[in-house]
């Protein structure tokens, strides 16, 4: 056996549990996944018939679907342009050389990314409460309270959680943009200050363009998990009320563990990516850069 060869076999040997449980629990179940979107298989009987694109077809003639993909997309436009912006300010105001006690803002804003979604949505429904936080604080702003719950009323409740995911998210991807900020070298900033640049000139055409490929993965990952929102809706308002909150993952969830209808649900799953690789290669290039 020639070294070479020997060498594969030997690498092939130590890599084979890694891609055995791949193979079984990623590869396979994302391919039966597909097939199964083409069938009316139910999980319940072992018998199931191909029918074609029926599933697809029926999903955009599927009144539910529609309403939740709606609101899925009400909600990646309404939560990423703040979280993004908002966490940029705060990378930026952190990497400031004359802000003190830097430790202690990275950990407190990063702290709710660390704690189950679960767990914070909880909290949150409290805050949204008719005797809740919120309620008690519009009458100083002038506002009349709801005199109900945010998440009971079909104008408030999509808004609620979209308020609620902005501040959990946002400390994490400022951390992102923190190392982001960080890697860009100081003699740019040096060469810049020389040329007699403004802090906002300097941001603008130094920061923003060597910040491109950390933008385009924040807001790759940030469209990825607002479009595969799950637990919020699962734990506040179990995608009421009247469907107001109903999103496609959640719809996903009731059509494949509730229904038991399975070879829909494998159809909304691949409808779902499909829109996710989308947006992703848009984004791509309208962030085109050196990625």
């Amino acid at each position: 056996m020639k070294k070479k060869t020997r060498y594969n076999l030997e690498t092939l040997i130590l890599l084979s549990p890694f891609l055995i449980i791949f193979m079984v629990f990623g590869i396979f179940p994302i391919g039966y996944s597909f097939f199964m979107s083409f069938t009316n298989y139910t999980g319940l009987n072992p018998h199931f018939d191909f029918v074609g694109f029926s599933n697809y077809t029926r999903a955009f003639s599927d009144d539910v679907f529609l309403k939740a993909l709606k609101n899925t997309f009400i909600f990646v436009i309404g939560t990423i342009p703040f979280t993004t912006t908002f966490s940029l300010i705060l990378a930026v105001l952190i990497n400031s050389k004359s802000l003190p006690l830097k430790d202690l803002f990275k950990a407190g804003f990063f702290l709710p990314s660390v704690i189950s979604m679960v767990v914070i949505s909880t909290i949150w429904i409290y805050l949204y409460s008719a005797n809740g936080f919120f309620n008690q604080m519009l009458p100083l702003i002038g506002i009349k309270p709801l005199g109900t719950s945010w998440l009971a009323s079909t104008k408030t409740a999509l808004l609620a959680i979209m308020i609620m995911d902005i501040w959990a998210a946002i400390g994490y991807y400022t951390i992102l943009f923190l190392a982001g900020l960080q890697s860009i070298p100081g003699e740019v900033y040096e060469a810049a200050s020389i040329d007699g640049a403004s802090k906002i000139q300097t941001f603008f055409s130094i920061t923003l363009p060597l910040l491109k490929p950390t933008m385009f993965f924040i807001i790759s990952l940030n469209t990825i998990r607002s479009f595969q929102i799950f637990a919020e809706i699962f734990t506040m308002t179990g995608g009421g009320p009247s469907n107001a909150t109903q999103t496609v993952v959640h719809y996903l969830y009731q059509t494949s563990f509730r229904q038991f209808d399975m070879g829909y649900a494998s159809a909304i799953a691949y409808i779902l990516m499909t829109i996710i690789l989308i947006f992703t290669i848009i984004q791509k290039r309208l962030l085109r850069s050196d990625i």
